[in-house]
């Protein structure tokens, strides 16, 4: 959910109404009430905002803004860390204590080393505000824990330029380049291993415990559920998957099936409910399928069954939602 507030905020800053915002993504209200929310939602949320926005910049403004609080527990063990190094030792450790969307990977050099990102992205592309806003973020923080900064050599992106150079520059202080094999920055070993003025050993191991038990409780918990979701996405339609068809794919009885889903807290009609409407919804906003076609993909019999539950997800018909999608792609926020 921190990915989540990041975007928010910056849109706010930029008078882009939040609801209209989360409606554009498929994202309901009582979401954010959670403490993580799948990968495809976070990347629908940054394609709505750069959208809306019309902002090349979003991601990267969005990333400066990421202060010594956004990341839970991990913050805090970063700023107590020795060095730069140990910090992004440490973020690698509890990578998915931040975001299940990427991690980040530390290659030494004889003079410098490589900081790369390497995103994990769902069923959708990652947009490469996302991208951007990672490596602006990283810079961010680094400001929080040594007062110099990181005092880049290069930044590389794997995707096309977005926006004017000025506002790399101005974000990164170095040459950036654009469509590389890897996304990551390049920053001096010596300033890796300066010591950090705030270092302190005890309390970075009272987070670290704290941490541990976090990491601990998210790897033991429900992945059964997000295994079958990957498994209903591949088999969605037509025809339909089933309850049985799902167990015999995991080899458990439905019993077993169904208990272990329960222990996750949903149960298979369930998930194959809210997987329709989460892919319906971006189907209807962001293309120009037919709904006929959308219907067939998604398992429906027919458009009926398809604009009832439509109905039932939304209260509104799927072209009432992709005219209301449209404009508010067009629209544009109020000059400040």
């Amino acid at each position: 959910m921190s990915w989540v507030q990041t975007v928010l905020g910056e849109a706010q800053r930029q008078g882009i109404d939040a609801t209209s915002l989360l409606g554009v993504a498929g994202i309901r209200a009582d979401e954010l009430n959670k403490d993580r929310l799948p990968i495809d939602h976070i990347t629908r949320l940054w394609r709505a905002a750069a959208s809306l926005s019309q902002d090349a910049g979003f991601g990267l403004k969005a990333g400066l803004h990421v202060g010594p609080a956004s990341f839970n527990v991990v913050s805090f063990i970063l700023q107590s860390a020795a060095t730069l190094r140990d910090a992004f030792a440490t973020a690698q450790k509890y990578q998915r204590l931040i975001s299940d969307g990427g991690r980040i990977q530390l290659l030494p050099g004889d003079e410098a080393s490589w900081l790369v990102y390497h995103p994990r992205q769902g069923d959708l592309a990652f947009s490469p505000h996302q991208i951007e806003a990672v490596l602006a973020a990283i810079v961010s923080f680094a400001k929080w824990l040594s007062p110099s900064g990181l005092g880049l050599q290069v930044v590389r992106f794997s995707h096309a330029q977005l926006g004017p150079r000025a506002g790399y520059r101005q974000a990164f202080g170095c040459p950036v380049e654009f469509e590389q094999a890897y996304s990551g920055l390049l920053v001096s070993n010596a300033v890796l291993d300066r010591a950090l003025p705030q270092a302190n050993p005890q309390l970075a191991q009272v987070h670290e415990q704290h941490a541990a038990l976090h990491l601990k409780a998210l790897t033991d918990e429900g992945q059964f559920d997000h295994m079958v979701r990957t498994w209903l996405i591949t088999h969605l339609g037509p025809p339909l998957p089933t309850r049985t068809d799902a167990a015999r794919a995991f080899g458990l009885s439905e019993r077993t099936f169904a208990r272990r889903l329960l222990a996750c807290g949903t149960h298979f009609a369930a998930m194959l409910d809210e997987l329709r409407k989460e892919l319906a919804l971006q189907q209807v906003a962001q293309t120009q399928e037919p709904f006929e076609d959308i219907a067939l993909h998604l398992g429906f019999a027919g458009a009926s069954p398809f604009y009832r539950a439509f109905d039932r997800w939304v209260g509104t018909t799927p072209g009432e939602w992709r005219q209301r999608a449209k404009e508010l792609t067009h629209q544009r926020p109020p000059a400040h």
